[in-house]
């Protein structure tokens, strides 16, 4: 029994983003961004119940629209076509799934039985008209996030595989959730979703013990609880219904779309899909409150729920909408009409030689741009008398969402602005706070081959993710596995041996071989000792280490964050794959002291340790940032040697950055690199033109798996 929509409590802004998706699914879906706990996959479960019923074709797996002649696929448009009412799809994307079961893939039953090639749809074609759910969205593959793109961006999807060859409808509103901490979303995918909103839990001690009361009572009975919200529920859906039918009678005046579009162009919010988004959302907005025409409030409401998560640049950028800005934007009155009407003109009227339609536009005073279309998150639904009502909403929303610029190409990392100048005065005891702008990292990849550990965009890798480069047969011993068969192989190597229409022999079977890139766990291991500052060198370093995190955050790494100074190593940031507080550790970065580096190796070599534990696939990347000295005892620079040796014999992959510099240098960061077995570079290449530099593991082990 799922949770009522009606009965979450406290998240008044997150239910609004909803309620408008559910209003207008062309404003793009909703992001759902927030800590653990905060009712976000409750709320978007709940939210299928109140949606409408829709018309489908009996027995038809692709969610035909029987009043959309041209999009019937050939067995609907053949045969009797019988309808039936069923509601509105909710299908949930897991992370893990396989790329077949999402875009489907051929009935691998009749293939092997009767060998025909008949098409089995996948998650895509189940979501049409409906409501696709990705939970924990940022941590979908790249390989599906693609999948998305293009299916979001055209509407229909094509399948060519196997020697089947499918293109079916595949509208659907995209809904994901996501914790920040846990990374960042592909700018790509990001900007797909119309609405974003940023949920917490209720600090109010009152809600919170509402929240728990209605927790308790819906474990207890869940039958009597959502019968006792079902009244709730009704009116939402009524209210939903209404505002449907209301949209194309909503209208967006030519002075508030004027003003919408400036504001979007003060804001700097990157294309044109954001002033789309916005006007549809004022329109829905208005609808769902019951106005024929979009207002001052609708249109604040539409900038703070469209507009945030597309004016971040970068990972360490601030991302949000700052409400007193966008009230001055607005201004407090009504805008006048514009000097000349926004709209195209027709295709058959005249217009002049600055391109410019001739006319007065509509007689009728109307808006082409102002039809039916936008939801929006202001107002708080009736809820009936079932159940206390939440506090209402005013449709203020703060929600934002990092971008991601994702790429494979050795000259990825664009710098990223930095709100202040870095700091290169003498480093002390306090917090230094200017961490410098990020520079051009070389690009790191570990060679040999993974086995498939966590997906991302830096080193090769083999296992169930990625791209199908080539099939095999069984190895001796290995045992089939159905996410991995390649049918089409699979059935030529029964055809060949005269077993089609029969069960194949084990002989037959091939397995997929994937190829595709993983993310690793980068340690940055950094010398916060008095000489970095003494040499004025920390904002120079902090600039190079911010291109390693923007370099860790486009390759979907993990990373950690060691500082070694006085008298120890400290664990400044365990591993994450949120950079923005990497970043923020970097700025507060106390520098000053002795130079532990022995210390500083051994607390990145537990942090290695403790998390191969925890994902033994996810190959780890060392990164030390240090001129190679060690003054913290006689026997400092052996020790810290010692040490190296030691990582160097486990077989972790490390890279030296030298950050000496001065007329005499020691060379004592490449001793160091010899000792980890690790390349070294000097900090004034992170500048220079990209660079690809493969790092090896210091044992050399061989590939693995289907590597072999």
């Amino acid at each position: 029994m799922t949770y009522p929509f009606s009965a979450v409590v406290g998240q008044d802004r997150l239910t609004l983003a909803l309620l408008l998706g559910a209003v207008d699914p062309r404003a793009g879906g909703v992001l759902v961004r927030g800590h653990k706990g905060t009712a976000k996959s409750t709320a978007v479960r709940g939210l299928a119940a109140l949606l409408p019923a829709i018309d489908g074709v009996v027995g038809c797996g692709l969610g035909c629209d029987p009043q959309q002649p041209v999009e019937l696929c050939t067995p609907c448009r053949d045969g009797d076509r019988r309808t039936e009412r069923r509601p509105t799809p909710l299908v949930e994307l897991p992370v893990g799934a396989s790329e077949d079961r999402v875009v489907g893939a051929i009935d691998l039953e009749r293939a092997l039985t009767d060998g025909v090639h008949a098409f089995e749809p996948g998650l895509l074609a189940a979501a049409h008209r409906g409501i696709l759910y990705v939970d924990e969205v940022n941590l979908l593959g790249d390989h599906l996030v693609d999948v998305l793109l293009d299916a979001a961006a055209s509407g229909t999807h094509r399948v060519e595989r196997e020697g089947v060859s499918v293109v079916h409808p595949a509208r659907f509103q995209l809904v994901g959730t996501m914790n920040p901490e846990e990374g960042e979303l592909r700018p790509q995918l990001l900007d797909r979703f119309g609405l974003s909103v940023e949920v917490t839990a209720p600090t109010d001690p009152v809600l919170r013990a509402e929240v728990v009361r209605r927790r308790l009572a819906y474990e207890a009975d869940p039958t009597a609880f959502a019968d006792a919200w079902r009244e709730a529920d009704a009116a939402l859906a009524e209210r939903v219904v209404a505002a449907r039918a209301a949209l194309p009678a909503t209208r967006l005046s030519e002075g508030w779309l004027t003003r919408l579009v400036e504001v979007c162009a003060a804001l700097e919010v990157e294309g044109l899909r954001a002033d789309i988004v916005a006007a549809r959302t004022a329109i829905a907005h208005a609808a769902w409150h019951g106005r024929p025409e979009v207002t001052r409030a609708d249109v604040r409401a539409a900038c703070l729920l469209a507009l945030p998560h597309r004016r971040r640049r970068g990972p360490f950028d601030d991302p949000g909408l700052d409400e007193d800005e966008l009230d001055r934007l607005l201004g407090d009155d009504d805008p006048p009409p514009p000097d000349r009407p926004l709209q195209e003109p027709p295709a058959d009227q005249p217009t002049g030689t600055d391109g410019q339609a001739r006319g007065d536009g509509p007689a009728d005073g109307t808006d082409r741009h102002g039809d039916a279309d936008v939801p929006e998150p202001v107002g708080e639904p009736a809820r009936g008398d079932a159940g206390p009502p939440p506090a209402a909403a005013d449709g203020s929303d703060g929600g934002e969402t990092a971008g991601d610029t994702p790429t494979d190409t050795p000259t990825d990392g664009e710098p990223a602005t930095d709100g202040g100048a870095p700091d290169a005065g003498p480093a002390s005891p306090p917090p230094v706070t200017g961490a410098g702008p990020a520079g051009r990292a070389p690009r790191l990849v570990l060679a040999d081959v993974g086995t498939g550990g966590a997906s991302g965009r830096r080193s090769p890798s083999a296992g169930d993710r990625g791209a199908t480069v080539r099939s095999r047969p069984l190895r001796p011993g290995e045992q089939p596995a159905a996410h991995r068969l390649a049918v089409a192989a699979t059935l030529r190597a029964a055809a060949v041996a005269g077993r089609v229409g029969t069960t194949p022999h084990r002989n037959d079977l091939r397995h997929q071989v994937r190829r595709g890139r993983e993310g690793n766990l980068v340690v940055v291991c950094l010398d916060a000792s008095g000489s970095m500052g003494a040499r004025q060198r920390v904002a120079a370093v902090k600039g190079a280490v911010r291109s390693l995190l923007l370099d860790a955050y486009q390759r979907r790494d993990l990373v950690a964050l060691v500082a070694f100074r006085g008298s120890g190593a400290d664990l400044l940031l365990p591993p994450t794959a949120s950079v923005d507080v990497a970043d923020r550790q970097l700025a507060e970065l106390p520098t000053g002291g002795r130079t532990p580096l022995a210390a500083g190796l051994e607390r990145s070599a537990q942090v290695i340790a403790t998390a191969q534990r925890r994902d033994p696939d996810r190959r780890p990347l060392l990164v030390v940032v240090t001129d190679g000295r060690a003054n913290d005892g006689a026997d400092a620079l052996a020790r810290a040697h010692g040490t190296a040796h030691a990582l160097a014999g486990r077989g972790v992959a490390s890279i030296v950055l030298d950050t000496e510099d001065g007329f005499v240098r020691l060379g004592l960061a490449g001793q160091l690199a010899g000792a980890l077995s690790a390349p070294c570079v000097a900090l004034d290449e992170l500048a220079a033109a990209p660079i690809v530099r493969i790092v090896r593991a210091a044992t050399g082990r061989a590939d693995r798996g289907d590597a072999a």
